[in-house]
């Protein structure tokens, strides 16, 4: 009995079909292109495109320790134990029992003018209501899990590329504020000293009142400045640590500034290439999948299910008789069931999947345009920031000889502080300039490693 009972299980579920809708991806949306570079092939990980001995050390331990990819990584094993529960719907669920009664019985009852009692023992095995998948509904929803644990895996890789970013951004910010206090420090000594000078030229009769406030002007300047950077370095420092998830490693030896930081090249391929390398595309598409599959289950639950309750196995009035000739006793027990009527639910269901396939579908060419854009952008800035860095190394070096010559002249009294004021601003706001233009470059980098997917390699 039992083994024909599990070929006819078998050949019913053989028999089943899916009622969700054949898969095909939608058309690539139309987007920015840029020039592929020679060396596409080549997908470097984070640990090859940011050589940075002292950023890999903290990538490494933003890596272990940060809260956001720890979730991340939670999550991607909820929604994998979700996907082996739909699996597990699959296929029946076999259960041992084992009862036991004593019963006692009045006289008045029986008939007999006597109390009677009664044991009955049993022991069986079988199948409980087992749903025959024959419309696939059982299937639409595990593929409708798969897709969502594989989604929520590229959700996690994301996580962890702009984890890499953020954590190099940061580390960048640090060291160009760390560069910028530098810079006020040292102007802050230098306007100290042009102060002093310029009270004792007023003792002598050679400067004016108004020279003399406006180099105490100057002075209290620089000294704002340089504690707005003390305070920003400060805050640098705590955002690092919060990405870190812990604390900032010991030993830590930062560049002194961003000229000493430099990125290898990040290889960048065809516009279809960052459909199968960026994350988040991935994510909408594997979320496009689970929304199609969601549509079987919906349809199937238009037509009737069929459950299978089975048991066999022995019963007897005497424990010690249980499994003795004669006592086999077995219970087949089909069910279907078909609603006739639920007020329109089955039909706003249906609705509702066929109008989140549309949703997942935008989301998905959302997500195309947005890396297409994102690459472009990036890559078309490359070599802007790299003119503009160049150019802003030559005015710094001509606005440092105006103050030179201005310095000087004004230590021999040839011109007036004003001169030689406007000329320590410009080289100022020249050095200044610098620094946040090397920042914007090596960001630019950042952002187009995020772009691309990130190359992601694991350690």
């Amino acid at each position: 009995m039992t083994k024909s009972f599990l070929a006819m299980t078998i050949g019913l579920l053989m028999a089943g079909c899916s009622m969700a809708p054949d898969y095909q991806r939608p058309e690539v949306p139309q987007g920015a292109s840029w020039q592929v570079t020679a060396d596409a092939k080549a997908n470097l990980g984070w640990q090859q495109q940011f050589s940075d001995p002292t950023l890999q050390r903290l990538i490494r331990t933003a890596l272990e320790n940060n809260r956001d990819l720890r979730l991340a990584a939670l999550n991607v094993q909820s929604y994998e134990a979700q996907y082996r529960i739909q699996r597990a719907a699959q296929l029946p669920t076999v259960a041992v029992g084992a009862a036991s009664t004593r019963q006692q019985t009045s006289g008045d009852l029986n008939g007999t003018g006597a109390e009677q009692i009664s044991s009955q023992h049993s022991a069986e095995i079988g199948i409980t209501a087992y749903e025959l998948d024959l419309f696939g509904r059982i299937q639409s929803l595990k593929d409708q899990a798969l897709e969502t644990y594989l989604a929520q895996i590229e959700t996690q890789r994301s996580t962890q590329i702009s984890l890499v970013s953020s954590v190099a951004t940061a580390y960048l910010t640090l060291v160009a504020d760390q560069e910028l206090l530098a810079l006020s420090q040292s102007t802050l000594e230098t306007e100290q000293q042009s102060y002093q000078l310029t009270q004792k030229k007023f003792e002598l009769g050679a400067a004016s009142d108004m020279e003399l406030a406006q180099s105490r002007t100057t002075l209290e300047s620089a000294r704002v400045s340089s504690a707005q950077y003390q305070r920003q370095v400060l805050q640098d420092r705590n955002a690092l640590t919060l990405l870190l998830g812990t604390g900032m490693p010991s030993g830590l030896q930062l560049p002194i500034s961003l000229a000493e930081v430099d990125f290898a090249p990040i290889p960048v391929g065809a516009p279809s290439s960052l459909l199968q390398q960026r994350p988040d595309i991935l994510a909408a598409e594997h979320s496009l999948k689970a929304a199609n599959a969601n549509i079987g289950a919906a349809r199937a639950a238009f037509f009737p299910t069929i459950s299978l309750t089975a048991t066999a196995g022995s019963a007897s009035n005497e424990l010690g008789n249980l499994f003795d000739g004669g006592t086999g006793t077995w219970s087949f027990i089909p069910q279907l069931n078909l609603p006739l009527f639920d007020g329109g639910k089955r039909v706003a269901d249906l609705d509702v999947a066929e109008v989140g396939k549309k949703q997942a579908v935008a989301t998905y060419e959302k997500s195309i345009q947005t890396a297409f854009k994102e690459v472009a952008d990036t890559l078309g800035s490359q070599a802007f920031y790299q003119q503009q860095w160049e150019a802003q190394q030559e005015l710094v070096k001509a606005n440092q000889r105006y103050y030179e010559l201005a310095e000087k002249r004004y230590a021999q009294g040839v011109d007036s502080y004003l001169t030689r004021l406007d000329a320590q601003r410009s080289l100022f706001s020249a050095q200044q300039a610098l620094v946040t233009t090397r920042l914007a470059q090596l960001s630019n980098q950042i952002s187009l490693f995020k772009a691309i997917g990130g190359g992601w390699q694991a350690d």
